[in-house]
């Protein structure tokens, strides 16, 4: 294998905030609707908070233990990097936010604060903050013995109050309660207009400043300013070997809740004093990052900014489509048993999955359920489904992931919920994330015993099934329903060699397997036969895998990418990747589901996988790809894709430079993958 330099990759964390540049980007871009500008900033908002808690805090480490040990490595000049850029994006938003207030404005909808009330509104909010707002109110007085790193929680903002007496200052902190209260308030008419405002509920508490601390202090003047802290989202598994997972896991969340802050954002024109004060009460460091920000912080909340004014303001729900076949059968593992069904959302309706659990949990003839879970909604009806199936006398075995971040709580409650029901709940080794989307569902018929699977790339989730673009396979096949089998004895037990020949099963078989996929193509392209690779990923990172595709194109194989965040290797370099092309597509839907098309003459292969080419998915977790049989379905991914790479709307050049490039329409007749493929798979719906 040629080995490449460390100019021919782009630095992971400096690509994922590229990937956040075309989430702003839709904020900017005046053709989408109003509304859903707005939520776009929220996305944009939510983004970042995570790769705080997670890439930025990772960095950190590195940076700190190779310093520690004198170790070459995380370089402290990348997170000046870093630093650099989000304050540009940060200084974008803000002013983007302030054009989409007077946009929203000429549309007839006003988001006013403190200093734009009426007199009737000032009596209004008065008497919502008595008997709405200030029980959840309870100010933090900052004194020489306040202990702010364990006081201030990260998914909230404050406010930090200045409290001035004469030559006297006093400081104290407002939780911004938006957990309790919502973050959007609608005002009452302003007389004699008859407009309708909304103020956002940092901004009621500006104006009811008086209100809290009146009695409390003697001031002359009170002032509050913005701020926000965003811990390190890790958490250190080490503790006594006979512990177990579900201990392990909820001792662990407990450290997230004071692990040390990463970023701490304050608004700009707060006194330098006064963040000092903070700075210092935080502990934070060099390596953390400090930085001015607007007046408004946790722009998260956007993502749920409420559907106001008139229609064309938001866009209008693309109604879910059914497939025929599940309609043309009362019993859903009939439709399953006359050939495999694709389902492709947010365009399918996911109800077709809950219906077939659900009717697995009370069919008589249903012997035995096998699922994993990795994300589920926050009521979910497959945890209900397999809850009522332990009832009736189903044999049930759950996977839990407990180590699915930021579920983790979550999953711990339901493992708890599925055990006291009977059900059998098995969790990952330590280290080692099962993050399959598998279920298997074995009935006995015509004396014995058959086998329906789902193999995806999306969780069994009903909430982002509406929002994620993800695929389900439902097959009878044997030849996949047994090897779905063999993936669940794996997870039971994970150092028990297994053999796979239709499915790519990480860690047991992903990377030789993938390696030998792309040296085929190679091989193929050597003898002069034409060779193709397409990938529709979430990342791609890993570098051996990279290399491999580097080596692919300099031997003349036609590699394009679909990657939706991060992506280390980098398209177009002279006698590296010359054939190599790499777009990015942000729109109303996330891209998250993830192929693999690997072509030479006139043979191809098609993969659908949980999987991201990643290191940690690739060697670290349990995922599963499965091979498309099924010359229909097969086609129909590879017209998808090619809709996919046709976008000339919502695609963007990924590049050396990070430009986020529109792909040029030229003159092309425009194409939005996404309704495009909206408009494909409605063609066929009546016909499956």
């Amino acid at each position: 294998m040629t080995t490449y330099q460390d100019h021919q990759y782009i630095e992971k964390e400096l690509s994922w905030l590229s990937f956040n540049e075309r989430v702003l980007q839709e904020a900017s871009d005046k053709t989408n609707p109003l509304i859903e500008r707005m939520r776009f900033l929220g996305i944009y908002s939510s983004n970042l908070e995570e790769f705080y808690k997670v890439k930025f805090s990772d960095l950190k480490r590195r940076i700190l233990i190779s310093k520690e040990q004198d170790i070459p490595g995380a370089s402290y000049e990348l997170l000046k990097k870093i630093q650099k850029r989000v304050l540009i994006f940060d200084q974008e938003l803000n002013i983007l936010y302030n054009d989409l207030l007077l946009e929203m404005a000429r549309n007839e909808i006003f988001l006013i604060n403190e200093r734009q009330l009426a007199e009737n509104q000032k009596i209004w909010l008065r008497h919502y903050f008595k008997y709405k707002l200030r029980q959840h109110i309870t100010p933090i007085l900052i004194n020489p013995d306040s202990d702010l790193m364990r006081l201030l929680k990260d998914n909230y903002t404050y406010l930090s109050v200045e409290i001035i007496y004469g030559s006297e200052i006093k400081y104290a902190l407002l939780e911004i309660p938006s957990d309790k209260v919502p973050r959007f308030v609608h005002l009452p008419p302003e007389l004699p207009r008859r407009r309708k405002p909304m103020i956002l509920l940092d901004n009621i508490l500006r104006y009811c400043l008086e209100d809290i601390f009146y009695g409390l202090f003697k001031y002359d003047i009170i002032n509050a300013y913005a701020i926000k802290m965003t811990r390190d989202a890790e958490y250190d598994l080490v503790t006594e070997m006979e512990s177990s997972l579900l201990e392990l896991m909820s001792s662990s969340l407990k450290q997230r809740l004071t692990a040390k802050p990463v970023r701490f954002i304050y608004q700009s024109d707060m006194p330098d004093v006064m963040v000092n004060i903070l700075r210092n009460k935080l502990n934070l460091s060099k390596y953390d990052s400090i930085l001015p920000g607007g007046r408004y912080h946790n722009f998260k909340d956007f993502i749920n900014f409420p559907n106001v004014g008139k229609a064309h303001l938001f866009h209008k729900p693309l109604i879910q489509l059914r497939h025929l076949r599940f309609d043309r059968f009362l019993n859903g593992f009939d439709a399953i048993r006359t050939g495999d069904i694709l389902l492709y959302y947010p365009y399918h309706t996911f109800e077709h999955v809950l219906d077939l659990l659900h009717q697995a949990s009370f069919d008589p003839v249903v012997l035995e359920i096998k699922i994993n879970i990795y994300r589920v909604a926050e009521d979910s009806r497959i945890i209900n489904a397999m809850i009522h199936a332990a009832y009736n006398g189903k044999k049930v075995t759950v996977v839990v992931e407990l180590q699915a971040r930021f579920n983790e709580e979550a999953n711990i409650h339901w493992a708890k919920r599925l055990t006291e029901a009977g059900v059998h709940v098995l969790f990952s080794a330590p280290g080692l994330k099962i993050h399959a989307k598998l279920f298997l569902i074995s009935r006995f018929e015509n004396g014995e015993i058959n086998r329906y699977a789902h193999i995806g790339t999306g969780n069994f989730n009903e909430k982002t099934a509406r929002l994620y673009t993800d695929y389900s396979l439902l097959t009878a096949d044997a030849r996949i329903t047994n090897e779905v089998r063999q993936v669940f004895h794996f997870i039971a037990n994970p150092y028990r060699p297994v053999n796979f020949k239709h499915l790519i099963v990480s860690p047991q078989n992903a990377r030789y397997s993938l390696y030998r996929l792309i040296d085929n193509e190679i091989t193929h392209a050597k003898k002069g036969v034409s060779s193709a690779i397409t990938l529709k990923l979430n990342n791609l990172v890993d570098k051996g895998l990279v290399d491999r595709l580097y080596t692919a194109s300099s031997f003349g194989v036609r590699i394009d990418l679909i990657i939706r965040g991060m992506c280390t290797l980098i398209p177009k370099l002279k006698g590296v990747s010359d054939n190599i092309r790499a777009i990015s597509i942000v729109d109303r839907y996330l891209e998250h589901d993830r192929v693999y098309i690997f072509r030479h003459g006139l043979k191809t292969k098609v993969f659908l996988s949980s999987a991201d080419w990643m290191t940690r998915n690739i060697d670290d977790r349990i995922e599963v790809g499965v091979a498309i049989l099924n010359p229909v379905l097969k086609k129909r991914i590879i017209d998808i894709i090619k809709i996919l790479k046709n976008d000339n709307l919502k695609a963007r050049f990924i590049d050396q430079n990070l430009s986020n490039r529109y792909v040029p329409q030229g003159r092309r007749r425009k194409i939005r993958s996404q309704i495009a493929i909206y408009k494909y798979i409605k063609s066929f719906a009546q016909v499956d």
